[in-house]
């Protein structure tokens, strides 16, 4: 009977997972040189040839191939010991480890989850990080789901699935204080300012929107969320330069400077009445052209998490506004 060491085989599965050496000793924590010693041990204890040079990373021969697919398979089940422990001593209870873009909006995140959460002897694990790191961890089962702002890229090593839960027009937001100054902004920008090519009767306002926002200093998230480059090409589109006097990778903290009345800023039209009613803000102007999204990414695994599988199918379209 052969023999070889189980952490060897964990350690080969996370360089198949990340795509090389150096991704997996950053991943793991550890020196490449001491992760490549741990395959090469594992190679010699079982006779093959696991990983072949591809470039500069490393891909799976025909014998690392089957020896992924075992791995994925052990270690899916290793991580599902401690539930199926605590299950067996304590009150059942079902844990839902979930990823959250730090793109996405976080008012949102309830309504996403609202399906699940009131299961009983719920335990909800929430992650917050950035979008590839979230997607790592997912690949290897350290999360059940990742919510984020955009699908999952097309990867040939990991196996995952995005959904869409549902979208949201976008809406310009700002304290009671920043109404006046939008009223007044608003009343500067007359038709004669607005291009003449755009002033059908479907496009009036929302140049208008564009014209008027120029005038106002404005908040925005930062390139990394997905609705950034929609805000861009929104702004290029109606020859409008923004005055951006703040950008911010977390959506919580946007909002918060924004009610201190440092700028206007845009948001998904869902958290309209959560953002009137707990920080008093108000919404300015629409921009139905355009749209925040919802994903929901999990990994393609022979048993769904039963709580994944009822977001999935939740009827997200409610909330779609």
């Amino acid at each position: 009977m052969t023999t070889y060491n189980y952490k060897h085989l964990y350690y080969f599965w996370v360089v198949a997972k990340e795509g090389g050496m150096s991704r997996a000793a950053e991943r793991l924590g550890m020196a490449v040189q001491t992760i490549s010693a741990q395959v090469r041990e594992l190679e010699r204890s079982l006779g093959y040839q696991l990983l072949k040079p591809v470039g500069r990373n490393v891909g799976l021969t025909e014998a690392g191939h089957a020896a992924y697919a075992q791995a994925e398979q052990l270690f899916q089940l290793g991580e599902q010991l401690p539930d199926v422990l605590r299950a067996a001593t304590e009150a059942p209870q079902i844990t839902l480890r979930v990823g959250i873009s730090d793109g996405l909006p976080k008012m949102v995140i309830p309504r996403l989850l609202g399906p699940v959460l009131g299961q009983p002897n719920l335990r909800l694990e929430c992650h917050d990080d950035e979008f590839e790191d979230l997607l790592a961890d997912l690949a290897l089962h350290r999360l059940d789901m990742v919510l984020a702002d955009r699908p999952a890229p097309s990867n040939d090593n990991v196996r995952v699935y995005s959904h869409v839960l549902g979208s949201s027009p976008i809406g310009w937001y700002g304290t009671s204080a920043m109404t006046e100054r939008w009223a007044t902004a608003w009343s500067a920008t007359a038709p004669h300012h607005v291009p003449a090519a755009e002033l059908s009767q479907e496009v009036d306002d929302d140049a208008r929107t564009a014209a008027t926002l120029a005038q106002l200093p404005l908040l925005l998230p930062t390139s990394h969320s997905a609705v950034r480059r929609r805000l861009n090409q929104w702004f290029e589109h109606h020859h409008v330069q923004p005055r951006v006097v703040g950008e911010f990778e977390d959506s919580a903290l946007l909002a918060t400077f924004a009610a201190t009345g440092m700028g206007v800023f845009p948001s998904p039209d869902l958290m309209r009445d959560d953002l009137n009613n707990r920080m008093g803000l108000q919404r300015l102007a629409g921009c139905p052209t355009v749209t925040e999204q919802f994903y929901l990414i999990g990994s393609e695994r022979k048993v769904m998490h039963p709580l994944v599988k009822q977001v999935l199918a939740h009827d997200h379209t409610l909330f779609d506004s």
